[in-house]
């Protein structure tokens, strides 16, 4: 049983032992192929193993065709929109991803640039605070739900919106349930995105939806790129001098925000929601026990594919 750990973004080495105990205390041995910036030399190393855990890399048609003993693609993280599913599906490969162990360093980090943006960058002028004030979350998957437990210890009134999730489980966590996203955006000041980028949800969140939204509106986006219209967001951002605008994911047109709108927009310089000890260890032990349960026992308890 070999495991591929293909990783051109490494994981953290205290991660990378911790996967291979888990492998190899089941007999198994770890092929770690790390900062390979090549595609070539990805296509190589997938040659012999049955099983790959990847972060961000892309596994696509051509990975799948080159790996003739694939069975099993683990994603360490929660979204899984580098992974070619119907590929997969057609080599008869199982896709997980390993939810929930990114959670709490995601919700950390809408609640970092939050307060950041709310006291002006920390420029030296009055700011505003949190409490008090109305957050909506749109979708209430695992980051969601701990966005709400740290927006409650902020002292803010939480509402939630997402038609896949029953109103009595955020009932229970102490949220808000609303039924209607345009109510959501109607009702809250802060907005925090959790919504996966599907062909749903791609290019969702607008001009339309977003110009709802009270005056001061603050838009949090840890979710994905692609499910902003980017084009509208600055057309919004024109129209309305009160609207804000954080995200861990820089936009096409950044630059423009730069030109535009010094002052009321934060991006990090990459993706960061996940880049925390804690969850590059949890997130890529999560994958190993997957990979080695599939492999082993055929459990496939995260499986997103077909």
């Amino acid at each position: 049983m070999k495991i591929l750990v293909a990783t051109d973004k490494p994981f953290a080495a205290v991660a990378v032992e911790g996967i291979r105990k888990e492998i190899e205390s089941c007999g198994g041995e770890l092929v770690l192929l790390e900062k390979y910036g090549e595609k070539a030399k990805l296509l190589e190393a997938v040659k012999e193993v049955e099983g790959i855990i990847v972060r961000s890399d892309i596994i696509d048609a051509e990975v799948f065709d080159a790996a003739k003993n694939l069975k099993i693609v683990v994603r360490a993280g929660a979204g899984y929109d580098n992974i070619d599913l119907a590929a997969a599906t057609a080599h008869n490969v199982c896709v997980m991803n390993t939810p929930g162990q990114n959670s709490n360093a995601v919700a950390e980090l809408v609640f970092g640039m939050t307060v950041m943006l709310v006291r002006n960058f920390f420029n030296g002028t009055s700011g505003s605070e949190l409490k008090g004030k109305k957050l909506g979350i749109h979708a209430f998957g695992q980051v969601g739900r701990n966005v709400a437990r740290i927006a409650q210890g902020f002292g803010m009134k939480v509402y939630a919106f997402d038609p896949y999730c029953p109103s009595k489980v955020i009932s229970e966590a102490g949220v808000n349930p609303i039924e209607d996203v345009n109510e959501m955006y109607k009702t809250c000041q802060f907005v925090s995105l959790h919504i996966p980028a599907t062909e749903e949800t791609k290019k969702s969140i607008n001009y339309a939806l977003l110009n709802q939204m009270p005056k001061g509106a603050v838009l949090i986006n840890t979710a994905r790129k692609e499910v902003i219209n980017e084009e509208e967001l600055v057309k919004l951002m024109e129209d309305r001098p009160d609207f804000k605008y954080i995200s861990d994911i820089a936009p096409a047109n950044a630059a423009l925000f730069a030109e535009k709108f010094p002052g009321r927009y934060f991006f990090t310089p990459k993706k960061m929601g996940a880049q925390t000890a804690e969850a590059n260890i949890n997130a890529g032990i999560a994958a190993a026990r997957q990979s080695v349960g599939f492999l082993t026992k055929g459990i496939d308890k995260f499986r997103v594919n077909k």
